[in-house]
């Protein structure tokens, strides 16, 4: 089963763009996961279990490594097209 999600990270940071960034291209390291960003949120999708998988152990790491953020995530159980503009 595929699986669609979109994330937005809210880091309790002055300098909140650095740990967005640290987020987005830890992301990059899932070869069987597609990623589109855009300026409001980031839009992952693969296979179901890969993807919880994958957002399971970055947002941990994530919080590790720079403290309290908060993670806001909406999920679709299917492929959408994010190309998808209208």
């Amino acid at each position: 089963m595929k699986l669609t999600a979109e994330i937005s990270m809210y880091p309790f940071k002055e300098n909140y763009i650095e740990p967005i960034h640290w987020f987005i291209h830890q992301l990059d390291n899932y070869p069987n996961i597609k990623r589109v960003t855009n300026a409001m949120a980031t839009q992952v999708q693969g296979d179901y279990q890969d993807v919880m998988s994958m957002l399971a152990s970055e947002m941990k790491a994530a919080h590790e490594k720079y403290g309290k953020a908060v993670f806001v995530c909406k999920f679709i159980g299917s492929e959408l097209d994010l190309s998808h503009t209208e």
